[in-house]
């Protein structure tokens, strides 16, 4: 059984650690190549690229940010013509839907193909095996949190 004596020494910590670390190089690889979005709209516009017509709400719970920073996110890609903003009706309520603009599926193609091809070169740490044990462990991991967490997004 995995036993730590102290916090610094559990799974919980070297997560919060990897994802801070996770955080910073993605800010500075979208710095670095110019990106023309942020870390966090391009999560937004990849969550609507795959799920067209998503409810803000539906959006938030997805990129786990509160509504209001979700409607932060949208405003900026909004004004930059990325995302549409629509009204729909859902269980007889009015419903704030978003879908992304030809400019908007533009942007997140190329900025994911960037990316792509900046890991590309990256030295590599695991095997391509390695890696996906690792993202399966990982989503095991988030999954059985989700449980335990009250999230109010």
């Amino acid at each position: 059984m995995y036993k730590c004596q102290h916090y610094t020494e559990s799974i919980f910590y070297q997560f919060e650690q990897t994802a801070k670390y996770c955080r910073y190089l993605g800010v500075q690889v979208f710095q670095k190549l110019n990106m023309s979005v942020t870390p966090d709209e391009f999560s937004a516009l990849d969550v609507i690229m795959l799920n067209e017509g998503i409810c803000q709400r539906e959006l938030a719970k997805i990129i786990l940010k509160d509504r209001p920073s979700t409607g932060r996110i949208l405003d900026s890609l909004e004004k930059k013509g990325y995302v549409e903003r629509f009204v729909d009706t859902k269980n007889n309520r009015l419903v704030r839907r978003v879908k992304l603009t030809d400019i908007g599926k533009t942007v997140t193609e190329d900025t994911s193909n960037k990316l792509r091809d900046y890991i590309s070169h990256l030295p590599k740490v695991f095997s391509d095996e390695d890696k996906e044990k690792l993202k399966d462990l990982i989503i095991r991991f988030r999954e059985s949190l989700e449980q335990e967490v009250e999230m109010k997004i």
